[in-house]
């Protein structure tokens, strides 16, 4: 019988988000390797801006600056749009360093 995510942290929507445009690669067990693009992020989860061919609960490992190899769960698919919450939330300084390499100019963060 097939199980959803068990998930280690709580979701958390209202988490503060930082509007990002990068693309990375992801890593999953049927698909393979696939670009993604991140559209927003925050240290509990990231919103992915193409389309991709996952259900609810399905797993992916993507690679982010200074946080590196990470798991993330789908939460939502729109189809065009989905939304995916890591395994666990990224530390603090790895965010803030991290968000200085993605997003240089302190003006376009929220």
């Amino acid at each position: 019988m097939a199980q959803g995510a068990q998930l280690s942290v709580t979701e958390l929507r209202r988490s503060a988000r930082h509007p990002v445009h990068i693309r990375l690669v992801a890593e999953h067990r049927r698909l393979g390797e696939f670009p993604i693009e991140i559209a927003n992020i925050s240290a509990h989860g990231f919103m992915a801006d193409n389309p991709i061919d996952l259900g609810r609960g399905e797993r992916i490992i993507i690679r982010l600056p200074f946080a590196g190899r990470i798991e993330a769960h789908l939460i939502w698919n729109t189809g065009e749009r989905a939304g995916f919450q890591f395994e666990r939330i990224i530390r603090l300084d790895d965010f803030t360093a991290m968000m200085d390499a993605i997003q240089p100019n302190p003006r376009l963060r929220r």
